[in-house]
C-alpha cells in the first residue's frame, strides 16, 4: 500500500513538474515574440519613414548622377559604385580567409594552449569597435603598406572587420556535422582533405553562407573606418574602368583610386541645413536597406538551395 502510494506521489510530482517546465516554455515563447515583434516594428517604422521622405527622389537620373551641390540634380552614382567595389574587395578578402581559418582551427589544429589563445583573441576581435579597426588600417594600409586612402585600404579594412564574424560562424558550422561523417569517411581511405573538400565544407555551406552575410551586411554600413582611412565626402568622378582612358588605365588601376561609400554620402547629405538634402539622404537610406536585404534575400535561397541538395 505504502508502495502505491509513493508511486502516486512520484508521479504527481513529475506531473507538476511537466506542468511548470510548459509553462516556462510558454512564458519564453511569449517574450521571444514580443521581442521579435517589437524589432520588426521599429525596422518597419524606420523603413516606412524613409521611404516616405526619400520615395519621390527614387528615379533613373537620381542613380546616374554624381552628387551636387544643388539638392534637385544630386545624385548617388559615384556612392553606390564605391560601395560595390569596395564590399568586392571586401568578400575577395575576407572569405577565402575566413573560412580556411575556420577549417584549420576545428580539423588541423592540435588542442593546445597557442590554439586556445588563437580562439579566445578570435571571439574577442568579433566585439572590437570598427573606429578601432579604422585606426588600425590607417596605421597598416594607408601609411605602412602605401595603399593610400584608396578602395584597397576600405576592402581590407572592412575584411579585417567582419573577418572574426566569418571565422566563428565557420567553426559553428562545423561543429553541426555528425562526428560520424568523419569516421565514415576516414574508414573509407579519404584523407583529412578529401574528408574537407567533399563532406566537411558541403554539408556545412549554409551555416557558412549564414555568417559571411551577416558579416557583409555589417560592412555595407560602416562609416567609423571608411572616415578614418579618408574616404571622401564629395566626389564627382568614378574609379577608371580597366584599359579605359587616355592613356589606358591598367587591369587593377581602380583598387587605387578615390571613393565614397553610401553611407558616408547620407552623412555629408544629413549634415547639410536644406530640407531637400535630408530628402536624398532618405533615398540613399531606402537604396541601402534595399542592397542589404537583398543580400540577405539571396542569401536564404542560397541556404535553401544548398540545404536541399545534402544527402546524410
Amino acid at each position: 500500500m505504502s508502495t502505491e502510494k509513493t508511486n502516486a506521489s512520484r508521479l504527481q510530482e513529475i506531473r507538476r513538474l511537466i506542468a511548470s517546465a510548459k509553462r516556462w516554455d510558454l512564458f519564453f515563447v511569449v517574450i521571444s515574440i514580443l521581442s521579435l515583434m517589437i524589432g520588426v516594428l521599429a525596422f518597419s517604422v524606420l523603413f516606412a519613414d524613409m521611404a516616405s521622405h526619400g520615395f519621390s527622389r527614387l528615379d533613373w537620373n537620381f542613380f546616374t548622377s554624381f552628387p551636387s551641390r544643388r539638392a534637385a540634380n544630386a545624385g548617388i552614382l559615384s556612392a553606390w559604385v564605391g560601395t560595390m567595389l569596395v564590399m568586392l574587395v571586401t568578400a575577395i578578402a575576407a572569405i577565402p580567409l575566413g573560412v580556411a581559418a575556420g577549417v584549420y582551427l576545428e580539423e588541423y589544429a592540435p588542442k593546445n594552449w597557442v590554439t586556445d589563445i588563437i580562439e579566445i583573441n578570435v571571439s574577442n576581435l568579433a566585439g572590437v569597435p570598427s573606429i578601432v579597426y579604422g585606426l588600425l588600417a590607417l596605421g597598416l594600409f594607408v601609411y605602412q603598406f602605401g595603399f593610400g586612402q584608396s578602395i584597397l585600404s576600405a576592402g581590407l579594412t572592412l575584411a579585417l572587420l567582419i573577418l572574426p564574424v566569418v571565422i566563428v560562424s565557420t567553426r559553428e558550422a562545423i561543429r553541426a556535422i555528425p562526428q560520424s561523417v568523419r569516421e565514415g569517411s576516414y574508414a573509407c581511405g579519404a584523407t583529412t582533405w578529401q574528408t574537407v573538400r567533399d563532406h566537411i565544407l558541403p554539408y556545412s555551406s549554409p551555416g557558412i553562407l549564414t555568417g559571411i552575410i551577416i558579416g557583409m551586411a555589417r560592412a555595407i554600413g560602416e562609416t567609423a573606418p571608411i572616415i578614418t582611412i579618408g574616404a571622401l565626402t564629395f566626389i564627382a568622378f568614378l574609379p577608371p574602368a580597366p584599359f579605359a582612358g587616355d592613356p589606358p588605365a591598367g587591369l587593377f588601376d581602380w583598387l587605387f583610386a578615390p571613393f565614397t561609400v553610401m553611407p558616408i554620402q547620407m552623412f555629408n547629405w544629413t549634415s547639410r541645413p536644406e530640407a531637400a538634402f535630408a530628402e536624398n539622404a532618405a533615398a540613399a537610406g531606402f537604396v541601402l536597406v534595399f542592397m542589404t536585404l537583398l543580400m540577405n534575400g539571396l542569401a536564404i535561397y542560397l541556404r535553401y538551395r544548398l540545404r536541399k541538395n545534402i544527402k546524410w
